[in-house]
């Protein structure tokens, strides 16, 4: 006799209901919208990540933007690593041996199945940033993506730099603050943060190659407190998408409430 401890489901997400729960919570068409995401959050849902990308597709239309962080983690300087740490005999054997950056190659396993899924659907836009890439879908995606540079790649001459300047929104589904990727502008304009110099490996003209740029020491379990705070001001719709419990606010709002709360609390 075969026996199992597996639960039986009894409950089933369809896109319908994740379109149903999106629109409760305030999203509407043409919106342009970073989201951060957990998949197993929801709960079931019939289809799985694919589902979720074409409710939220469907939720902000063909005028709406989608944008979600593409991080790869391993591909920056090995000096750095603490989770976990690497011998400093290897530093440079990683500098010589990191695969450069490719959107349609390289692995982000820590961004999620959500992210993943669309990363690889037709019409996505991605920016080119070997450690702190996004990819992006719709209206405003190629503008987005478009403008990437190497020194201080989260900063204001990055996609989130671009996102600021347009009506845009964060949707946090089944994560918390320490997710959001747009609160990292607030690091770079908060000017609290010391200077870095970072790596990764990139391709230019058809050759991989290890190169250095400047960037910030970012640190994002900041982000909790700060969003604890921005939460009692009443800038944030807080609800359900299936399972999920989600937090949903305006990009701008946040960045500009997270530089205030640093510069106050470093004295800068």
């Amino acid at each position: 006799m075969v026996t199992s401890n597996t639960k039986t489901l009894d409950t089933a997400i369809s896109k319908k209901d994740i379109i149903s729960d999106l629109r409760k919570l305030g999203l509407q068409e043409g919106m342009t919208v970073e989201v951060h995401s957990s998949l197993s959050s929801f709960g079931y849902v019939i289809g799985g990540a694919q589902t979720v990308v074409d409710a939220l597709m469907e939720t902000v239309g063909y005028e709406g933007t989608l944008v979600m962080a593409l991080q790869d983690s391993n591909n920056n300087e090995p000096s750095y690593w603490s989770r976990p740490p690497i011998e400093r005999e290897l530093w440079e054997k990683v500098r010589n041996s990191m695969p450069a950056f490719n959107p349609n190659e390289s692995e982000f396993k820590s961004m999620g199945d959500i992210t993943n899924n669309l990363n690889r659907r037709a019409g996505a836009y991605r920016s080119y940033h070997p450690s702190c890439a996004f990819v992006t879908f719709g209206k405003y995606g190629k503008l987005i993506a478009n403008k990437h540079e190497l020194d201080f790649g989260l900063g204001e001459q990055s996609p989130l730099g671009t996102i600021y300047g347009l009506p845009s929104y964060v949707l946090l589904i089944g994560v918390d603050y320490d997710n959001c990727t747009g609160m990292h502008l607030a690091e770079y304009r908060s000017g609290v943060r010391k200077i870095l110099l970072q790596g990764g490996a990139i391709e230019e003209n058809g050759y991989r190659k290890w190169v250095k740029y400047l960037d910030i020491d970012l640190d994002s379990d900041e982000f909790l407190e700060i969003g604890k705070e921005f939460e009692k001001k009443g800038l944030v719709t807080i609800g359900k998408v299936g399972n999920s419990k989600c937090k949903f606010f305006k990009f701008a709002e946040i960045v500009d409430f997270a530089t205030e709360y640093l510069k106050n609390k470093y004295g800068a």
